[in-house]
């Protein structure tokens, strides 16, 4: 359980050694959109693949797709320690590095599902919840580690870290036999055919269509804070407070809000969990645009300590919001699917924010309009449980139709067999 919280960590947080350190390595006057750059795209990397992850794992397993995945990020993070300018660690950290925490990452979602079910919200938000953990401590080591050895050394110091998330890779053992493992008892391995390996089908839910499509669409503003937040407060506050224990306050309300919100998760019946993600939503968007307005350092603590407790909310039930929405044969693919698709906004919004602060010499207006997105998707996401509540109703009445069509037929063969025996009775009464 340990190693697997690491994992969550890295594969969710993997702009850590980015994100609050000076990355001018050509130049010392790198724009902060293309610094930007590097750590959204390593965060979109991570999102961007997961509907090829889903697939791998309905076809091999979570066990080999984690393992995979931890030895391709183990290579890409120790290859970025050797870069010399910014222009290799597109690949090395924002690709290859991502997709290593992508294949890592996705499994240990799907595998929680295999063990639990009627308690799925709490242990999903114990998991995570180690990934604050972390969140809490990281940034002070890392701040130690680069100011002792430098930022090359410190990210061979994490790969570490991906050597721990291989090993943690082989406790997955899933309970649900995958397609290799079929073909292997037969003796012979064979693909599916095509409409297994992409079940499209999940998007035939009218609900899971609307919750893919509000869920990106909040996050073209969720991520902006998390990118750039530290930056905010160097240019607001300078060097007069430590900007760690902003995240210091995020890392632990994000992780009391997995704990207490994933228990809650599981006393909310059906879709109506969803509600949870809009009330995160909201709060998010607004603590977002709260940010702007506090010209005390203790107000931006207290706009952290909310933001972290709704984000833990949102990251926590995810899972158990897939399983009620497609049950759990095709929730691999469809959480593959929604994080492809938050792959976008993911990816395209810290850079424009980047932008808006050096076109206009302050992250106010990024702010600002980085509340607006949550806001909306979290009003798109209001009338799944409707939706999805008329689907089970429609699908109970065929049920029920169904059911009387068979009684009728089964009340007429019986008719017509007593007017056929009836005859037959009353010639053998007469012979």
């Amino acid at each position: 359980m340990v190693l697997r919280k690491l994992g969550s960590l890295i594969a969710a947080r993997s702009d850590f050694p980015f994100a609050g350190t000076d990355l001018s390595l050509s130049s010392r006057t790198c724009m902060r959109e293309v610094k930007a750059w590097v750590s959204s795209l390593s965060m979109g990397m991570v999102f961007f693949c997961s509907p090829i992850v889903s697939i791998f794992t309905d076809l091999f397993g979570c066990r080999k797709v984690a393992v995979i995945g931890a030895a391709l990020g183990f290579v890409g993070l120790l290859s970025s320690s050797f870069v010399s300018t910014i222009e290799p660690l597109y690949f090395t950290y924002g690709v290859l590095f991502a997709c290593g925490c992508s294949f890592a990452y996705q499994p240990s979602l799907v595998i929680l599902g295999h063990y639990f079910k009627k308690r799925l919200g709490l242990v999903n938000g114990i998991v995570t919840a180690g990934s604050s953990l972390f969140t809490v401590s990281l940034p002070f080591l890392l701040r130690v580690l680069i100011d002792s050895v430098g930022l090359f050394n410190t990210l061979r110091v994490l790969c570490i870290l991906m050597f721990i998330l291989f090993l943690a890779g082989f406790t997955y053992k899933p309970l649900v036999s995958n397609t290799k493992d079929e073909g292997e008892k037969k003796g012979k391995f064979r693909f599916p055919p095509e409409k297994k390996i992409f079940n499209f089908s999940v998007f035939k839910v009218k609900s899971y269509r609307i919750w893919a499509f509000g869920i990106p669409a909040a996050l073209f503003g969720y991520f902006v804070p998390y990118v750039h937040l530290m930056k905010h407060v160097e240019d607001r506050f300078g060097d007069s407070v430590q900007e760690e224990v902003l995240l210091l306050c995020l890392g632990i309300t994000s992780g009391i809000g997995r704990l207490i919100f994933g228990r809650v998760a599981d006393c909310i019946p059906g879709a109506k969990k969803v509600y949870l993600q809009v009330t995160s939503f909201f709060f998010i968007g607004l603590m977002s645009m709260m940010i702007p307005v506090c010209h005390v350092f203790g107000g931006l603590i207290a706009v952290c300590l909310f933001m972290g407790l709704f984000d833990g909310c949102f990251i926590c039930i995810m899972a158990p919001i897939a399983f009620e929405l497609v049950g759990a044969q095709d929730v691999s693919q469809a959480i593959g699917f929604l994080l492809g698709f938050m792959s976008i906004p993911m990816t395209v919004g810290p850079p424009i924010a980047g932008l808006l602060r050096d076109r206009l010499g302050t992250y106010d207006v990024a702010f600002y309009l980085a509340g607006v997105p949550p806001l909306i998707g979290g009003a798109i996401l209001c009338i799944i449980p409707w939706v999805h509540e008329r689907r089970k109703l429609k699908e109970r009445a065929k049920t029920v139709d169904g059911e009387t069509t068979e009684k009728m037929l089964e009340n007429e063969s019986t008719l017509v067999l007593d007017a056929v025996e009836k005859p037959v009775k009353e010639m053998e009464s007469g012979v």
